[in-house]
């Protein structure tokens, strides 16, 4: 998301920026030492060069806005996500400078997913990162930089354009054949629907960052195994389902032949990844980032323990989700959602805040997760039958949510039996 508001930052003189920028160096010279200081000359020695272009940009705001777009490459969510509600942003005309824009898009990291980058490639025309990078630090040293910066803020589609919208990203025909190819290679007959499902756990995250300390996310995991009375039930359904993830903490336990552990069984890549959550009938998820994929190719979505509350996503017709409830240890008792919603409890995004409120988050049962899955096939298969009761139920809970910058309409649904199950929660 585009944000054109001045900071404070963005309204000082351009020698104050200038000043701070020179004292970093410094400073970092002198605890680097030579080899910094060799990287450093480097560096200024190509934004000498590339100076004249940034002063160029500035001059030429009157006529066009040259904005740079560091695009969040290095974890798919992101990748995918943020950069599909910038273009459907752009081509909306939501936060674009006037009387006219230049896009300069580039890759502010190494690509999470070949496949993916590939075809932003085809869409987008991404700029060397060594220049765009550069020019773009420049451009933060003249006046009224702010406007040369497209800062993508989370994935947060508050104007509802997805659900307008055609996807930004295609595959080619050759695509298509090699991916219909490898499907059945799966297992996966041609024709016969398939669903995505995925858990969070810590396993990706501390494989491929080992150095960080990746616990503050912790309470966003859940159990692989809780979702298994929801893909069975779906594949007695005539559904295939498909356990994503690249790197996960244990094989699935279930001998269910049109359950197909991808993740474990040595044939995932990054082409499969994009192209499995592309053509899937719905992707089972508690939101983590290949579901992004799905999303930005318009498939629907079902998340699961969903947490922190007020973050769901409120913007997808087709869209279902059910929370873990939050258990307050000292009281011996269940937040109400009013609770959650109006203490800030439902912004929470570490584990150690819920832990030092007493919360411990409960994860959904299988039942849960199996009602809500069976919903969402009926739903799409127009059989599903709602009640008034329902409806009451989902006015009541969405009539607590505040008015803020995390959402525009809510079109979203909450699961129809997770509330009749949870009225008290809603007191």
């Amino acid at each position: 998301m585009v944000e054109r508001t001045l900071t404070v930052e963005s309204v000082r003189k351009p020698g104050v920026r200038v000043r701070r920028f020179l004292r970093r160096q410094f400073a970092e010279v002198s605890k680097g030492g030579v080899i910094v200081l060799s990287r450093k000359v480097g560096v200024l020695v190509a934004m000498a060069v590339l100076f004249p272009i940034a002063l160029l940009l500035w001059l030429l705001e009157r006529w066009v806005v040259v904005r740079f777009v560091p695009l969040f490459s290095e974890r798919i969510g992101h990748f995918a996500a943020t950069t599909e509600i910038y273009l459907c942003e752009r081509d909306a005309g939501i936060n674009v400078p006037r009387p006219r824009s230049f896009d300069v898009p580039y890759y502010g990291s190494p690509a999470s997913n070949s496949q993916l980058k590939k075809m932003w490639d085809r869409t987008l025309r991404i700029w060397p990162f060594v220049m765009a990078h550069r020019l773009h630090r420049l451009s933060r040293l003249l006046p009224r930089a702010d406007i040369h910066e497209v800062r993508l803020a989370e994935a947060r589609d508050v104007h509802g354009l997805l659900a307008r919208t055609a996807a930004h990203l295609a595959f080619t025909q050759e695509e298509e054949r090699a991916g219909w190819a490898a499907l059945r290679e799966l297992g996966l007959p041609e024709g016969v629907p398939f669903i995505c499902f995925h858990a969070r756990d810590s396993a990706y995250l501390n494989a491929v960052y080992p150095k960080n300390d990746w616990s503050y996310h912790d309470y966003r995991d859940s159990s692989i195994h809780s979702y298994l009375p929801a893909v069975e039930e779906l594949s007695k359904r005539g559904y295939f389902a498909v356990r994503m993830g690249s790197i996960v903490k244990e094989p699935l336990r279930t001998s269910a032949p049109r359950i197909i552990d991808y993740a474990t069984i040595g044939k995932r890549t990054d082409f499969l990844d994009v192209f499995l959550a592309a053509k899937c009938r719905f992707f089972l998820s508690s939101g983590n980032g290949i579901d992004a994929v799905a999303m930005i190719f318009r498939r629907p979505l079902i998340y699961v323990n969903l947490v922190p509350l007020e973050r769901a996503t409120t913007w997808l017709p087709d869209h279902l989700f059910i929370p873990k409830k939050h258990w307050l240890r000292d009281e011996h008792r269940f937040l109400t959602f009013r609770e959650i919603l109006e203490s800030g409890v439902g912004r929470f995004l570490h584990s150690e805040q819920y832990a030092a409120h007493g919360i411990e988050l409960i994860e959904n049962t299988p039942e849960e997760i199996a009602a809500l899955a069976i919903e969402m096939d009926e739903r799409l298969k127009g059989t599903w039958r709602t009640t008034e009761e329902d409806e009451e139920l989902q006015r009541r809970f969405w009539s607590l949510y505040p008015p803020s910058e995390l959402h525009g309409v809510i079109v979203s649904r909450i699961g129809a039996e997770f509330l009749r199950q949870n009225r008290d929660l809603l007191a």
